[in-house]
């Protein structure tokens, strides 16, 4: 066999294996949106945010949500805004306030498409419950992911930097909030809602937003049971 026939079906192995290792998730979710809609998968490897937005699915909390921060080249952010739910909890000083322990996976990564949990200044870096977000990103160089890595002390993998270098992405983010999902289809839909006019980073037009659980990858019942024991800093 000629050895550029070789290359070519190595290349088709490489694509195929790691095309099936991110789709062999077990949940996928369809946002519906004033705009347009979008797939997105839940990674089976951070299994407590993923548990944690199936459950408040269930429960109606992100049933004509808002995506109420819009910010260009950065992110698209919906769901219970920081303020509302720092205002709660002032409400009960006496309660330490609940976040979910952060799950940080190399596989994780704030590449544009990149579903993240929301949070605010712990210093456990735990998720709010109820906050969301999508990076819509910007253009990453090597010097700045060089510097990262120092700062950061992490070290990217050739996939990463790829990723980063040729399409972008937010990668200062990275093990500071947990990305716990991705955008699969409809990517052109998100891009489009991130540039639409704003006025202080609010939408001048309200961007409403449903999620709905769409396929089940082995099919079995939703585990939609959050359980808040050892996964809550609280």
């Amino acid at each position: 066999m000629p050895i550029q026939f070789r290359f070519y079906w190595f290349f088709i192995y490489i694509f195929t294996f790691f095309t099936s290792t991110l789709f062999a998730q077990s949940y996928q979710l369809k946002f519906k949106t004033n705009y347009g809609n979008f797939d997105v998968i839940l990674y089976d490897f951070t299994p407590n945010h993923r548990d944690l937005i199936l459950h408040e699915i269930e429960k109606g909390t992100y049933r004509k949500a808002i995506f109420n921060r819009i910010v260009k080249d950065f992110v698209v952010q919906g769901g219970e805004l920081d303020d509302a739910i720092l205002a709660r909890e002032a409400d009960y000083p006496t309660e330490k306030p609940k976040r979910l322990a952060p799950e940080f996976h190399h596989r994780a990564y704030h590449k544009i498409g990149a579903l993240g949990a929301g949070r605010d200044d712990n210093p456990e870096k735990g998720s709010f419950f109820s906050q969301l977000y999508f990076v819509v990103g910007q253009k990453v160089n090597a010097a700045e992911l060089d510097k990262l890595e120092i700062l950061k002390g992490i070290r990217y993998s050739q996939a990463q930097r790829t990723e980063y270098l040729v399409n972008g992405g937010q990668p200062r983010l990275d093990n500071d909030y947990t990305v716990f999902g991705e955008v699969i289809k409809g990517l052109d839909v998100l891009m489009k809602i991130s540039t639409l006019s704003t006025e202080k980073t609010h939408s001048t037009k309200p961007v409403t937003f449903t999620i709905k659980v769409k396929k089940m990858l082995p099919k079995r019942k939703p585990k939609t049971r959050f359980s808040v024991g050892a996964a809550v800093i609280g």
